[in-house]
């Protein structure tokens, strides 16, 4: 089991920048598949950002991203601290949505699917005002 919090979220103006944290606790988190998705009102969850499950601790994975954010965000891991965070830079009003961690552990590596991630966070709100 694996437990999955979430802060960082806030209102920003378009152009600024959050950081978002998700700090995981119950397993060793370095084995995790780790991804942000986002859900809108309205819409369906998407992916945002995913990084590799790593063998060494020291090791912090091969990452991907969603064409709307790529360049823009930046998703990291630190395995001592098992904590997974977002950069997230030049924010627009479209990336306004609910944000929410997942951990993977037998699913494909940096799935973009849901169904992939058997734990999920519980969400922090990002706003960015135009």
């Amino acid at each position: 089991q694996v437990q999955l919090v979430e802060t960082g979220g806030g209102l920003v103006q378009a152009g600024g920048s959050l950081r978002l944290s998700c700090a995981a606790s119950g397993r060793i988190f370095s084995i995790y598949s780790m991804a942000w998705f986002r859900q809108a009102p309205g819409k369906e969850r998407e992916f945002v950002a995913g990084i590799s499950r790593t063998s060494l601790t020291w090791i912090s994975g091969s990452t991907s991203y969603a064409d709307s954010v790529n360049g823009r965000f930046t998703i990291s891991r630190d395995n001592v601290k098992d904590t997974l965070s977002l950069q997230m830079n030049s924010l627009k009003p479209e990336d306004t949505a609910e944000y929410y961690c997942a951990a993977s552990r037998a699913g494909y590596d940096k799935s973009i699917a849901t169904n992939d991630y058997e734990y999920w966070g519980q969400g922090t709100q990002v706003t960015v005002s135009s």
